[in-house]
């Protein structure tokens, strides 16, 4: 798929899943999130509608946020770990979401409203070209969105460049440990899915450091639990629209694997 082509698929996916209300039943929305890394505690603070789309991880959680610090959060969609880090960084600090499509800047800042966030904004706009100033964020955090991404090094230049020198980055993002069958890279679906957009874990490093990002390392490395992904309903649509079995479809979620990477901008 070509660039623009991805860009407006993606867009259309997460502009239904903006329409959407949050979980139709919180406990087992709850329950999902507590899988990948968000504590109850945490859930309670943020509102309800803020915590209706899955990532992969909870980048807040290990970003080591400060009082006063400018957070920068790379496909923020309803605006979860927007209202975590908000919490952090304090009345002194800012925090600045970014998103492509318009429904979800819009359900972003509706929840902005009903949480009463007064150091928090959302930013429309691409994240290969973000509608930040250079040198003015001291933490980027993402939470699975730059595997969407049909430039990826194009996204971590940006980061790069908004980034003070001395800044980090902090992101949970699905790679894979060894390459999808074609069939599975070219589905709509699975991109969406934020499967076939994934790249290899060596290559994804590959091009944090090629930017000029220093101290590159995995701190956080999990497997999707098998039901986890099998249930999932775009996996259900592959392996029906392909006649993947059971057994196919477990092996190919093996191949993928959440990591949560650090790195930092040189003074």
């Amino acid at each position: 798929m070509k660039e623009e082509e991805t860009r407006k698929i993606v867009r259309k996916s997460y502009a239904k899943a903006a329409k959407r209300e949050s979980c139709c039943c919180n406990s087992e929305c709850n329950e999902n999130y507590e899988k990948i890394g968000y504590s109850k505690a945490e859930l309670e603070t943020i509102p309800e509608d803020a915590a209706f789309s899955l990532g992969c991880g909870n980048p807040v959680a290990l970003a080591s946020l400060k009082e006063g610090e400018t957070v920068l959060d790379l496909g923020s969609g309803g605006g979860l770990d927007c209202f975590l880090a908000a919490k952090k960084v304090g009345e002194k600090g800012r925090v600045i979401g970014v998103d492509m499509t318009p429904e979800m800047i819009d359900k972003a800042r509706e929840n902005c409203r009903k949480g009463r966030y007064k150091n928090v904004e959302f930013r429309l706009g691409e994240i290969e070209n973000l509608p930040v100033a250079d040198n003015t964020v001291d933490v980027i955090i993402s939470n699975c969105v730059i595997n969407l991404s049909p430039n990826k090094k194009r996204v971590f230049e940006e980061a790069f460049r908004v980034l003070k020198p001395g800044g980090r980055l902090m992101i949970s993002d699905i790679v894979l440990l060894k390459e999808l069958p074609k069939k599975i890279k070219e589905n709509e679906q699975a991109y969406v899915g934020c499967v076939s957009g994934a790249v290899m874990k060596e290559q994804y490093l590959e091009v944090i450091k090629n930017v000029g990002f220093q101290d590159v390392k995995v701190v956080e490395e999990a497997h999707f639990p098998i039901d986890f992904v099998i249930n999932d309903p775009s996996t259900e649509a592959i392996m029906k629209d392909y006649g993947i079995s059971l057994e196919e479809a477990k092996e190919y979620a093996s191949s993928v694997a959440s990591i949560k990477v650090y790195a930092v901008k040189p003074k």
